[in-house]
C-alpha cells in the first residue's frame, strides 16, 4: 500500500513539474514573443528596452505619429516592423517578421518554404497581386507572401492569372510573414 503510494506521488509530483517554454520568439494570435495584442503603440520603448526602436522620421518631422516602428536588436539585427493602428489610443495593427528566429506554434517561420506551410495550416484563400500571392490560413491571423519569381515562368508574368495552391511549388521561399491584428 505505501508502495503505490509512494507511486502515485511520485507521478503526481512529476506531472507538476512543467518544462517552461522560451516564448521569446513565439508567436501565436494574441503574443509576438514579449509584445501582446493589446500592447499600446506608445509603450513600444518600453516593451522592447533591451532592442533599438527606430520610428519612421518623415512622419515625426511633420509632427504626425509614427507610422512603422522598426524593432532592431543592440547588435543591429533587425527583428520586427510594427505598424500602429489609426485608433485614438494606437495599438499594433500588423507586424512584419524580419527574424527567422520568430515562429509560428507550429514552426512556421520566413526560412521556411510553401510545402511547410501547407503541411502546417489550411489554406484559406490566395490573393495574386502584380509581383507576390498573398496566402491566408484558417487556423492563425499570421499571413505569408510569396514572390512571383518563384514561381513557374509560365505564372509569373500573367497579371491577371488567379493562382491556386496547387501551382505553387512546394520549394517555394516566403517573401514576408505578417500578423494582422484587427
Amino acid at each position: 500500500m505505501k508502495r503505490t503510494l509512494a507511486i502515485l506521488l511520485l507521478a503526481l509530483l512529476l506531472l507538476q513539474c512543467k518544462k517552461e517554454v522560451d516564448t521569446t520568439w513565439l508567436i501565436t494570435n494574441g503574443t509576438v514573443g514579449v509584445l501582446a495584442r493589446e500592447s499600446l503603440a506608445r509603450d513600444i520603448e518600453l516593451i522592447y528596452a533591451n532592442d533599438s526602436v527606430v520610428k519612421d522620421t518623415n512622419s515625426l518631422n511633420l509632427g504626425n505619429k509614427a507610422k512603422k516602428l522598426k524593432i532592431f536588436e543592440k547588435g543591429g539585427k533587425h527583428l520586427l516592423t510594427l505598424t500602429p493602428s489609426a485608433d485614438s489610443i494606437p495599438t499594433i495593427e500588423n507586424v512584419r517578421f524580419e527574424d527567422a528566429r520568430y515562429q509560428t506554434e507550429k514552426g512556421i517561420s520566413t526560412a521556411s518554404t510553401f510545402k511547410d506551410i501547407k503541411e502546417a495550416y489550411t489554406i484559406r484563400k490566395l490573393i495574386t497581386s502584380t509581383n507576390n500571392v498573398l496566402i491566408l490560413v484558417k487556423e492563425s491571423d499570421v499571413y505569408f507572401t510569396i514572390s512571383k519569381e518563384e514561381l513557374p515562368s509560365s505564372l509569373r508574368y500573367a497579371a491577371s492569372a488567379n493562382i491556386e495552391a496547387v501551382q505553387i511549388p512546394d520549394k517555394a521561399k516566403i517573401k514576408y510573414m505578417m500578423l494582422g491584428w484587427d
